[in-house]
């Protein structure tokens, strides 16, 4: 029987009772997690009919990449209509359906919004294309004079070629070039304009008044560009969605901050602790923290942690680093390893230094990482990244320790980053293929026709939830003991205390009843005297030592019971 826990509806007075400060947020990416009508493209019937699964892992919401009316050139991150949901995913009749099943197992549901810019099939930019320049149609996005065979600036879009396209006046001659932050059927919204932020305001009560208990926001570090629009030409090691002190003038400027502390008064009308998380790609840690002050968003994507390598010295910075920038602010750290935008930690963390750590849209090295490798370091990783206070999101299907799909055919792929840049960048459909529910099924069990919008891989049969629910060795139950162990100890509402250590391959803290101790080596290590004589709460290795840390694995003592 699926154990539920009861959904409070109303806000908490009780201090430090807000939920979304200890969650754990499970993302799904509707299209790849579960198939209800066989058309080889997962929907919001196939997601209801799987949440009780979900619930079995003592998560506490759920996140949906978006599932509104879009041409899909994006993934749906190209939105046409921002209150409807798209065929492809079903209904609103299914939506609703989805919630009220979701809050009778006790879990909240968190939706995405796309703010930063629509599809060019959305109806305003269909009439700012049919409009003359100057318009107010056209004053809904960032359009601009440039002569033929120039551009405003040196911009580069994030898919790879310039950031403006030319359209075309009704004569034929060239007319205005727009703004597009990624492709080019992705207008930017010019969100100066009053018409705009109205709009959204009225998206969010949409939604919040169906019961979706928050957002979690694509792109907050965009939407404002610096004034003048000045060329910038960021550094080639950085990340594309993101900078460092050095921002892109179209990423983190002050004037986003104008419109989350808008959008707080709109959530603070609403019962139940309805949330903002932004995905903001800016480092420093103390800069991501503005976006969690106390009168704009409640969460912020840790990108610097995802972003850390298997390496034990930097991410006790990165942690420490984390809890004083977010906790400055009042706001609990997030913590985060996959998402499908990265390249799967089951397999990121398994690659070389020299090949990509952060984005999974860049390049991926023909040296594919070692699976062994990856799966050992990520099952370590996440149980390091559970045992820390704050709140924790998973991506699907990393619960099963799946690698990063890397042998897609050419003709297979689909993300714009792939197009864009002439096939030299991948792309991020590696982590975004369809899940394996069941070894034997059609799909592995993600519909019953065998049909797959990505194909999946043949080992995808060996990681099928259906074979793992029956293993207790296996990384669905890692996950399992390991979420249910952080509730029980409340390591959510914890604190970080370093414990020293004689062995410098070790990572070994205390979050109140529970000491974490993590090898980074790949042999074992001997644990202190001190420490191999606490009981053992949970193992991420698969042979487990009682006097040692196996190589590249993490574990759980109970420091209650010395």
């Amino acid at each position: 029987m699926t154990q539920t826990r009861a959904l409070s509806t109303t806000p908490s007075t009780e201090p430090g009772s807000e939920w979304w400060r200890t969650s754990v947020i499970y993302q799904i990416y509707p299209r790849s997690f579960a198939d209800a009508n066989g058309d080889g493209i997962g929907d919001l019937q196939g997601i209801t009919s799987r949440l009780e699964q979900l619930a079995t892992m003592d998560i506490d919401a759920i996140w949906l990449s978006p599932f509104f009316t879009s041409p899909q050139k994006d993934g749906g991150y190209d939105v046409s209509n921002y209150v409807d949901v798209d065929p492809l995913f079903g209904s609103l009749a299914d939506y609703d359906a989805m919630v009220a099943r979701a809050h009778e197992l006790g879990l909240r549901v968190i939706i995405d919004l796309v703010p930063n810019h629509c599809s060019d099939q959305h109806p305003w930019f269909q009439e700012a294309l049919n409009s003359p320049a100057g318009s107010p149609e056209r004053d809904r996005f960032i359009f601009r004079d440039a002569d033929e065979g120039t551009l405003p600036n040196n911009w580069e879009s994030v898919f790879g070629g310039p950031m403006w396209t030319r359209t075309a006046n009704e004569d034929g001659t060239p007319g205005q070039v727009y703004l597009h932050i990624f492709d080019a059927t992705q207008p930017d919204f010019n969100w100066h304009n009053e018409e705009v932020r109205a709009m959204f305001r009225d998206v969010l009560r949409f939604w919040l008044d169906r019961g979706t208990d928050g957002f979690r926001v694509d792109v907050a570090h965009g939407m404002i560009k610096a004034e003048g629009l000045p060329d910038f030409t960021p550094d080639p090691k950085g990340a594309s969605m993101g900078g460092t002190e050095e921002l892109a003038p179209w990423w983190g400027q002050d004037g986003v901050h104008e419109i989350y502390r808008d959008w707080r008064t709109v959530m603070d009308e609403y019962e139940g602790q309805r949330v903002l998380c932004a995905e903001a790609w800016v480092n420093p840690l103390d800069l991501m923290a503005k976006w969690v002050r106390e009168d704009e968003m409640h969460q912020a994507f840790n990108f610097p942690y995802l972003s850390t390598g298997w390496d034990a010295s930097a991410l006790r910075e990165v942690i420490n680093e984390s809890m004083a920038a977010f906790g400055a602010v009042g706001a609990p750290s997030t913590w985060v390893l996959s998402n499908h935008d990265v390249v799967r930690h089951a397999s990121r963390l398994a690659l070389t230094d020299d090949n990509p750590q952060g984005e999974g849209i860049g390049p991926l090295t023909p040296n594919h990482p070692d699976p062994v490798i990856g799966l050992r370091r990520a099952r370590a990783a996440s149980t390091l990244m559970l045992a820390l206070p704050g709140g924790a999101y998973l991506y699907q299907g990393e619960e099963l320790g799946l690698p990063e799909a890397m042998e897609l055919p050419d003709e297979a792929r689909q993300d714009p980053t792939w197009f864009r840049t002439n096939h030299e960048r991948y792309g991020r459909d590696g982590c975004r293929v369809p899940l394996p529910w069941e070894a034997d099924a059609p799909a592995y069990g993600f519909n019953t026709t065998g049909e797959s919008w990505l194909p999946q891989p043949e080992q995808w049969a060996g990681y099928a939830r259906s074979l793992q629910e029956n293993d207790a060795d296996s990384t669905l139950h890692l996950y399992q003991e390991l979420l249910r162990l952080r509730r029980e100890h409340a390591l959510g509402s914890g604190d970080v205390q370093w414990l020293a250590s004689n062995d410098e391959k070790l990572l070994t803290l205390q979050n109140g009843s529970v000491i974490i101790v993590m090898n980074f080596c790949a042999d074992p290590v001997r644990l202190p005297p001190e420490l191999a004589k606490l009981p053992r709460l949970v193992s991420s290795a698969l042979q487990v030592s009682e006097s040692s840390v196996e190589g590249e694995t993490a574990l759980w003592l109970d420091a209650t019971r010395s």
